[in-house]
């Protein structure tokens, strides 16, 4: 998927250089600062001299992007979902969460389009009524060549997790700024970071894959099973509630966001803590708060350490930092209860 956005940037300068001179103001003025930093080197250009036909490129402005974007999103989504827990990734890809978050992120997507009302809406509208119909059915395509189940996972596992989402995240935050954007020219800047980021990822998957599935601790599991209901939960509405923030609701998109982590934590101890006696219960209890705590406290850092030009890189560096360190307390503390416990046995 990435590799087709990134085709029709190629495909876009090469119209913008040969039909606009490299003028994209005819469009730009409809929409926010930011976007149409044009790639205009010579390479680029030496391209743009012996494409055939460039006018029959005109659908790489706005109308190719509106078809990938549903697919790239929820791409994205379903590929952190398959680290976690391949066998809930086929069910959710299988079934009707699927349709209904196509039909939740192409009406957020259509209500961005009207906001920005331009002469190619209506186009776009009507190609991401089309997206929203064939993304789904690829996906369930997808998802049927796993045979993947659901299984225990261990404290080193969910680290190789958290660092594979913060390279995705990352990659993600690039193809934004360098295509959804229309911002080819940024790419050179961008690949650094992007490199690093695809290295992280293929270490931690090539890590993760390695490790036998293991048994986690109380607290450790509830946290795993958290993250299992939150993403659950948040598939629908997710695209509504990052738009919210920027279109006028921040408010409602963040009580939004609060009551699916309330709901998904309720859900996840109610499972995780099912027989379990009032001293395991206590201990939870100790181990969870420090385990926010310290989690946050870590997370407060990262976000502050630097300043970022799109605020979802310092949210993202956060949320990973705070989940890090909360399952290192989680599974240390898991591991000293067990040891506290098989000593008062004993003795």
């Amino acid at each position: 998927m990435v590799g087709l956005v990134y085709l029709n940037q190629v495909l876009f300068n090469v119209y913008m250089l040969r039909v606009h001179g490299g003028d994209a103001s005819f469009i730009a003025k409809y929409l926010p600062e930011g976007y149409f930093a044009l790639e205009d080197g010579a390479a680029m250009r030496g391209l743009a001299e012996h494409f055939p036909m460039p006018g029959l490129l005109a659908p790489s402005l706005l109308r190719v992007q509106a078809f990938f974007e549903l697919p790239f999103a929820l791409l994205a989504y379903m590929t952190v979902l398959r680290w976690l827990d391949r066998g809930l990734y086929r069910r959710m890809a299988r079934s009707w969460p699927v349709w209904a978050a196509s039909l939740s992120y192409t009406l957020v997507f259509c209500m961005v389009e009207w906001e920005l009302r331009n002469p190619y809406t209506m186009d776009d509208i009507a190609v991401r009524v089309c997206s929203a119909v064939v993304t789904p059915l690829v996906l369930r395509w997808l998802a049927g060549q796993e045979d993947g189940s659901s299984e225990d996972v261990s404290f080193a596992q969910m680290l190789l997790f958290a660092a594979s989402v913060w390279g995705l995240g990352q990659l993600v935050l690039a193809v934004y700024d360098t295509a959804l954007l229309y911002n080819l020219g940024h790419l050179g800047g961008r690949l650094p970071g992007a490199a690093v980021a695809l290295a992280v990822i293929a270490g931690a998957r090539w890590a993760s894959s390695r490790l036998r599935p293991g048994e986690a601790g109380v607290a450790l599991a509830s946290v795993v099973s958290g993250l299992r209901w939150g993403l659950l939960l948040f598939f629908v509405p997710a695209l509504a509630v990052r738009y919210g923030v920027n279109f006028g609701t921040p408010l409602v998109a963040g009580a939004a966001g609060l009551l699916v982590c309330a709901t998904a934590a309720a859900c996840a101890l109610r499972s995780a803590l099912a027989g379990a006696g009032a001293t395991r219960i206590a201990f939870w209890a100790l181990q969870v708060a420090a385990a926010l705590l310290a989690g946050a406290a870590a997370g407060y850092a990262a976000v502050h350490l630097v300043t970022d030009a799109y605020y979802e890189a310092g949210l993202l560096r956060g949320a990973v930092s705070c989940f890090a360190v909360a399952i290192a307390v989680c599974a240390l503390s898991d591991r000293f209860f067990v040891r506290w416990r098989d000593t008062s046995e004993t003795v």
